[in-house]
């Protein structure tokens, strides 16, 4: 479970930094066809929807498509991705998985990634505890079930937001 459900957290993480600024957002504000919330800064759906491509896959995979996920970033990381391109130690991202519905993988995961800068384990923002990823931003919590049971692959201290 684990290097698949890491791997689809990090597309899904990666796929929220791909996607453009030039996207149409919806006039009067709510979700879009896909599941997204942009000025809630929210996504709820089946995870089919986060890549932008209702085809019964996930970037191409079709192991997750139907998990429910819920994925949740700050203003900070809004406000560094889509406009000024500033980060700082505010800006977080979550994802909740739940594959326990219908056609689902059959497996949990809860996400927390973290912006900390390029120096990662130097940052003033680093939690003892995390992992990097993407050279500048930590998992700083990561748990989840599967068939072998439950799981903690990261637990940052704190593994809260805002915590640094």
């Amino acid at each position: 479970m684990k290097k698949s459900r890491l791997l689809a957290t990090m597309l899904l993480v990666l796929g929220l930094l791909a996607i453009s600024s030039t996207v149409v957002f919806a006039a009067a504000g709510g979700f879009d066809q896909f599941g997204y919330n942009y000025q809630a800064r929210i996504f709820v759906g089946a995870a089919d929807g986060v890549d932008r491509s209702p085809d019964g896959a996930v970037w191409g995979d079709p192991t997750y498509a139907n998990d429910h996920l819920v994925m949740k970033w700050s203003k900070a990381w809004d406000d560094a991705r889509f406009h000024d391109g500033v980060w700082t130690c505010d800006a977080w991202v979550d994802n909740e998985w739940n594959g326990m519905v219908p056609g689902g993988s059959g497996e949990t995961e809860h996400t927390k990634i973290v912006w900390v800068g390029p120096e990662l384990e130097n940052s003033l923002c680093w939690r003892e505890g995390g992992v990097p990823i993407w050279d500048e931003f930590e998992v700083v919590l990561d748990q989840g079930t599967a068939a072998s049971g439950h799981h903690w692959y990261t637990h940052a201290v704190p593994a809260g937001y805002g915590g640094f």
